[in-house]
């Protein structure tokens, strides 16, 4: 199951549309290319999926057994953790080392979710109702069912392909749902190969189905097909705002995961050499192209030039390059498209009179690369520093106190991620209730475990994934009463 396969099974996949190109992000070269599967892919997928529910081939089976499959799965992705970090690296630019890291945690996913399958239990529940002309309690027994939604699309972003795809498959999965999934356009490479080994694990035929396809085709289809049941969707904020609108056709159910601009607070007693090399990495790393990215720095002014200085000299010393070059540490922007949308954020910031302290500028060579970029003497106004860029760009403001510092941190629509540095605990716990963001890291950053749940407030989503939460989301409860 070599990469070559991988490419050769995407070009010939059938489709109705366009061909879409897919192009390498290091050398600007397209690898392979597909044809669109279009609305006629989703309405195929959608109906598989649905025959498979009704016929319950995977809701059906018993619990353990589906756990044993999702093992099985897990252990078929230990087995090509190799193709899966090439194929992520290849189709993203990211290094291949960090590519190597992600595949086996994706792999985890199908086994803490195979945990849950036995554990999807309902309540009962001590009945205290009165009935009857005599005023007595009535005789009656409550309980709930755990049932799974039935037919939910999944569609997931080009920055982190296999483990998105995994974060939604594992616990519809769990759940008892049958799906259609439905990768990036730019980046479906690595979801072919997991479509290969789900198969191979042993989940019957139209549990899991994949269609290829550009979002506003296939993915439009998908979102507003009367016989999904589901929509879980991870993208930037104002996709997602089209999902909810494409679900009033049958009210589906929508969680989203959406885009960040996400704060980093920054105290003069902080382990500032710790605080400037996390905030850094926290920004820089895959080329700021994460949703939880730490895009917005806010530094006690005593110590603020000093972490400017830091925080420039990290992204001066960071080597950009592609996957197979020797030493690179971050990789570039995954499109053109993107390229064009980062440099344009840092353009009319120039022409508004940020300050770079440092990058600004495309680098001098093939490939969609932008050096780590600084930006001081920001107004809290401008776009770049309120809208989400999605780039290796961060902008650093001073401030004085508590509420100042809680004040523009919480001055943004997002609100996924925040972090505070500092070594005082008593205020370190008293950020973490005032900042607005569904996670709040303390004196770390760039944090992760399967079963802490993850979200978003305000624009930044709706719902919960991983942990507890993360099975839930593709569950119903039922509300059963029975008169004794």
């Amino acid at each position: 199951m070599t990469v070559q396969e991988i490419l050769d099974e995407l070009r010939a996949r059938p489709g109705t549309g366009e061909i879409i190109p897919i192009i390498d992000p290091v050398t600007e070269e397209q690898i392979t290319e597909f044809t669109d599967g279009g609305e006629k892919a989703v309405e195929e997928a959608v109906a598989r999926a649905r025959a498979s529910f009704e016929a319950a081939v995977w809701t059906g089976m018993p619990a353990r057994q589906r756990a044993k499959i999702m093992w099985r799965i897990a252990d078929l992705m230990d087995a090509h953790t190799a193709e899966f970090a090439e194929l992520d690296s290849l189709n993203t630019g990211m290094p291949l080392a960090q590519a190597q890291m992600i595949a086996p945690t994706c792999a985890e996913f199908f086994r803490y979710y195979a945990g849950w399958c036995t554990k999807l239990n309902g309540s009962a529940y001590e009945v205290q109702m009165e009935g009857g002309v005599s005023g007595e309690f009535a005789q009656m027994h409550a309980y709930t069912l755990k049932e799974p939604y039935g037919v939910v699309g999944l569609i997931f972003p080009w920055n982190g392909p296999i483990f998105n795809a995994c974060a939604k498959i594992a616990p519809a999965l769990a759940a008892g749902c049958s799906m259609i999934v439905k990768p990036a356009e730019e980046t479906p490479l690595s979801a072919l190969l997991l479509d290969r080994i789900i198969r191979e694990a042993g989940v019957p035929d139209g549990v899991v189905n994949l269609v290829t396809g550009y979002g506003h085709t296939a993915g439009a289809a998908l979102t507003t097909h009367p016989d999904v049941d589901k929509i879980a969707f991870t993208g930037s904020t104002e996709v997602g705002k089209k999902i909810v609108e494409a679900s009033a056709g049958n009210l589906k159910k929508v969680m989203l995961e959406l885009g960040g601009k996400s704060p980093v607070l920054i105290y003069d007693d902080a382990d500032l050499d710790m605080a400037i090399m996390m905030a850094s990495m926290g920004i820089f790393v895959h080329s700021g192209q994460g949703c939880v990215c730490g895009s917005r720095i806010f530094v006690q002014r005593g110590v603020y030039d000093r972490v400017v200085e830091g925080i420039a000299t990290v992204a001066n010393n960071l080597k950009l390059g592609g996957p197979k070059e020797e030493g690179s540490m971050i990789g570039p922007l995954i499109s053109q498209k993107q390229l064009t949308r980062v440099m344009g954020f840092i353009d009319e910031g120039k022409g508004d009179g940020v300050e770079v302290v440092t990058g600004g500028h495309r680098l001098d060579r093939t490939g969609y690369f932008v050096h780590p970029t600084v930006l001081t003497n920001v107004d809290r106004g401008m776009r770049l520093y309120q809208q989400e860029i999605f780039g290796p760009v961060v902008t650093v403001l001073p401030f004085d106190d508590d509420d100042e510092a809680v004040a523009m941190a919480n001055d943004t629509s997002y609100g996924l991620a925040a972090t505070a540095w500092t070594t005082n605990l008593s205020r370190a716990h008293r950020l973490a209730k005032r900042l607005q963001a569904g996670t709040v890291t303390l004196n770390s950053q760039l944090v992760f475990d399967h079963n802490v749940p993850f979200g978003g407030y305000k624009q930044s989503g709706w719902g919960h994934e991983f942990g507890k939460e993360g099975v839930e989301a593709y569950l119903k409860t039922k509300s059963v009463w029975a008169a004794l």
